[in-house]
């Protein structure tokens, strides 16, 4: 079946090491990530965009078919080569079929090998009576991927040319890029000037670029298949026996690979298998596609989709210790920098993201019945965590006498709310917030499996939860009580973070009655079909749509902005409170689950977006291919809908 053909659909090749291909479909790229071969040269960080493009063209009875789109400032797109494009398919991996003169077609295909810094393009023509010429010009950049290149007398043209193998290595900073291939290489150094990103324009960005093309492949087209593939993983050959056979790699990649694919459950659990990444000598999961690293608080709640309902087991367990060594004063890092700073430390709600995770990681790797010995290798890790937290650590972040959890201090923004304008917080939660407070006495509780201790803690903070956040006259709970901590004080900013005392972690603490009330009013403000908005319309602030420059954007963000991760505590909890019965939830999966992802054809295809509008036709917006988005469809589909 052929997917949409247009600037909108996105598609994504991942290579396990934090390294990247997308473009859309129609082949205009509109973001300054679209590129054939971005390597993480520090998996999963350093990223480079190197390739950024090819510019291909096939040569038919003197006349030339181009086979690429190019969008140029201020507007312009030349050559069109999407009128060529017949069909589109993403399975198993993205191939184009472009139509071309006296009944021929031409197949494109592109592929990242698992564990190679390299993508695989190849070419096949259909229905040839005699030979027909392909060119492709690659189109390089030696920047990092958040970067913009422009024409510059610094460029290093200069290439190594050996036996079907070119070698080029644009800037001193810049990795080698091998280029293997079985046609013939032009040496003909020249650039394109001022290609336009409309996504980066729309989001207040700089938006022309220039990119280098150090020369030209050349094939003749008619019984073989013209093969070219582009790496930054193989050293530069000092020997004739050291030059790679294209043909034979090209079999051993793509045979590997078909079978790897083959071999996932479901496209969901093909499509999570984008985001496990290489780091040092573990693994670890990327928040999103294509401008996420590692995030904590993101991790821990993707990983029980992504991870446990997938069966990755073992996976998970590497990931949750990995993350423990990186724990500091009880706190687990919220962000690996992707140029390879120090972790930051900024986040009430990832350490507590951690606790749960190892808990669900626990219940299914023991079949729901953990033995204290299972416990124990992550018992140093859990108790680190409660005791900084309950004694005090970093940010104000320590346990009240009430039993309930301060965070935050003057302007912070330690929830997942965190959206900063100019310095100053967006949605400003300082005090004690309602989902961390679900978060802190939900691993309390699982602290309990540890040890006693916390067992006192977690009463008396279940009590107050129960006494302070419910509103009675509006049936639903406080988003944050003892605001900027003063006491007795509450923010009553209908958002969705309440769901998480119901759904979405293992305790729900309210009781039915309230449960439901709170629930429905959820469910009349905030459901859309692809998530909850972050706040009801007619709130004070509220936003429409997710548009504009960074103050915009940044001030939308969590102001109405739907959030598709958010529907997996919210199902979770509607079929709690309908008694987990197999008629709510099959009626949860046809009422929630199935509109949620029948959206996966639409933006990041077979992925969902990291946002969308809150008013209709509530467009995906931000990061297209997004990990906790996606695997909390995922943990709906395969655990709590089962």
């Amino acid at each position: 079946m052929s997917l949409p053909i247009n600037k909108e659909t996105e598609w994504l090749e991942t290579d396990g090491l934090g390294g990247f291909a997308m473009g859309t479909t129609n082949g205009i790229r509109t973001r300054r990530y679209h590129a054939m071969l971005v390597s993480a040269t520090t998996p999963p960080t350093g990223r480079m965009a190197l390739v950024k493009s090819l510019d291909a063209w096939v040569e038919v009875d003197g006349s030339l078919f181009h086979l690429n789109s190019h969008m140029y400032f201020p507007g312009v797109v030349s050559p069109n080569g999407a009128e060529s494009i017949e069909s589109f398919q993403r399975d198993p991996w993205p191939k184009w079929t472009y139509r071309l003169p006296r009944g021929m077609t031409l197949e494109r295909e592109v592929f990242m090998p698992h564990g190679h810094p390299a993508v695989v393009v190849s070419w096949k023509l259909f229905n040839a009576k005699e030979p027909v010429r392909l060119s492709v010009r690659p189109l390089l950049s030696a920047q990092d991927y958040h970067s913009l290149q422009f024409r510059s007398a610094d460029f290093r043209f200069d290439a190594d040319i050996f036996e079907k193998t070119v070698c080029w290595k644009p800037s001193s900073h810049a990795p080698l890029i091998t280029a293997l291939h079985n046609g013939h290489y032009h040496h003909q150094p020249d650039w394109y000037r001022q290609f336009l990103y409309e996504q980066e324009q729309e989001r207040g960005l700089d938006y022309v670029e220039d990119l280098a093309t150090p020369g030209l492949f050349q094939w003749t087209l008619f019984k073989t298949r013209a093969l070219l593939i582009l790496t930054t993983g193989v050293e530069k050959p000092t020997s004739p026996d050291q030059i790679h056979h294209v043909e034979e790699m090209y079999d051993r990649y793509r045979t590997h690979e078909e079978e790897r694919r083959k071999a996932f459950a479901s496209p969901l659990a093909r499509s999570a298998d984008n985001f496990f990444v290489k780091r040092d000598h573990g693994q670890t999961l990327i928040a999103g596609y294509p401008w996420f690293t590692d995030w904590g608080r993101d991790t821990f709640v993707a990983i029980r989709g992504l991870g446990l309902a997938t069966g990755r087991l073992t996976e998970t367990r590497k990931i949750l210790l990995e993350w423990a060594k990186s724990i500091s004063e009880g706190m687990v890092p919220n962000r690996f920098p992707d140029s390879g700073e120090a972790p930051e430390y900024h986040s009430v709600d990832a350490s507590l993201w951690y606790i749960i995770a190892v808990y669900d990681y626990l219940k299914a790797a023991h079949e729901g019945s953990p033995s204290r010995k299972d416990w124990s290798e992550f018992q140093a890790p859990v108790e680190k965590i409660l005791k900084a937290y309950s004694q005090g650590t970093r940010w104000g972040i320590k346990a009240d006498a009430d039993g309930l959890l301060w965070s935050g201090e003057g302007d912070d923004s330690l929830t997942w709310m965190d959206a900063r304008v100019n310095g100053k917080a967006m949605t400003p939660r300082v005090g004690k917030p309602v989902e961390v407070e679900a978060l802190w006495l939900n691993a309390l509780w699982v602290g309990g499996h540890f040890s006693e201790n916390w067992e006192a803690l977690f009463k008396k903070g279940l009590t107050s939860f129960q006494n302070r956040f419910w509103m009675g006259a509006g049936e639903y709970l406080y988003d944050v009580v003892d605001v900027n901590r003063q006491p007795g004080t509450g923010d009553g900013a209908f958002r969705p973070n309440q769901v998480l005392a119901v759904g979405g972690l293992p305790l729900t603490l309210l009781d039915e009655g309230k449960a439901k009330l709170m629930l429905k009013n959820v469910e009349e403000k905030l459901l859309t079909p692809l998530g909850l908005r972050s706040l009801a319309s007619g709130e004070l602030g509220y936003r429409r749509r997710y548009q504009g420059g960074v103050v915009e954007r940044d001030s939308a963000y969590h102001q109405g902005t739907v959030w598709p991760w958010l529907m997996g505590p919210f199902v979770e909890a509607w079929v709690r409170v309908r008694g987990n019965t197999a008629a709510a939830k099959q009626e949860a999966r046809e009422k929630f689950l199935e509109p949620l992802l029948a959206q996966m054809d639409q933006g990041g295809l077979g992925h969902l977006s990291e946002l969308a509008d809150s008013e209709e036709p509530f467009t995906q917006r931000g990061c297209p291919f997004q990990a906790w988005s996606l695997g909390e469809a995922v943990r709906l589909d395969q655990i709590v809908l089962k």
